[in-house]
């Protein structure tokens, strides 16, 4: 099975996936935006676009995830903000064509609750002087850009399933997804200090340098 985690920028995908990987015993995350990272790298500069306009990606990704999922015997959890119908179509549609069991889950929450999302996230700045560089506001800038679109475009009915997440945890968010996928999770016995400590690590572990 493919758990798909869909949903804007800063909308709370990576530590969904993550609760769930933690919780759910051979369960392995692939995530599909290292891909676009790469193929970003092999280009200069100023020729950096949308990495998901690359059929690159796409046709990567699908043979990649077809070649987990056909191989490993746990779940598969792929984290990644898909808003354009066509490249939806072209990556979870096509893996359900090759006879996957995908479940598809979209996160959504308010506007202000993504945009404080970020603004949490957002220590990124506090790199920039030890990095010697831009290392995080770039990001963060460009998700505030599309965060409008993002928003409109995952409510459409064809991103479904819908999940609410503004007055709700990731732990709860992960056990919403299990029931839904029909999967059983651990229980979660964390403390909310070591939670909150574990996600930052899960978030500094995500942040880009380049």
């Amino acid at each position: 099975m493919l758990l798909w985690v869909n949903g804007p920028f800063g909308g709370g995908k990576t530590q969904t996936a993550h609760e769930i990987r933690r919780r759910l015993p051979g369960s392995v995350i692939c995530d599909p935006e290292h891909a676009g990272f790469g193929l970003h790298r092999m280009l200069p500069p100023d020729l950096r676009g949308d990495f998901q306009d690359l059929a690159s990606w796409r046709q990567g990704v699908v043979e990649v995830l077809d070649l987990a999922l056909t191989r490993h015997e746990g779940v598969v959890i792929a984290p990644m903000t898909v808003t354009d119908s066509g490249h939806f179509a072209e990556t979870v549609g096509r893996l359900r064509d090759l006879g996957h069991d995908v479940r598809h889950f979209t996160l959504l929450a308010e506007r202000e609750t993504v945009l404080k999302r970020l603004r949490e996230r957002g220590f990124g700045h506090l790199l920039r002087f030890a990095a010697g560089r831009n290392a995080g506001p770039g990001r963060e800038t460009w998700a505030v850009s599309r965060l409008d679109h993002c928003l409109e475009r995952l409510r459409e009915p064809e991103f479904a399933e819908h999940l609410w997440t503004d007055r709700t945890s990731v732990p709860r968010t992960a056990d919403r997804i299990a029931v839904l996928a029909g999967l059983t999770l651990r229980p979660n016995h964390e403390g909310v200090l070591r939670t909150r400590m574990r996600q930052a690590g899960v978030g500094l572990r995500h942040i880009r340098f380049d």
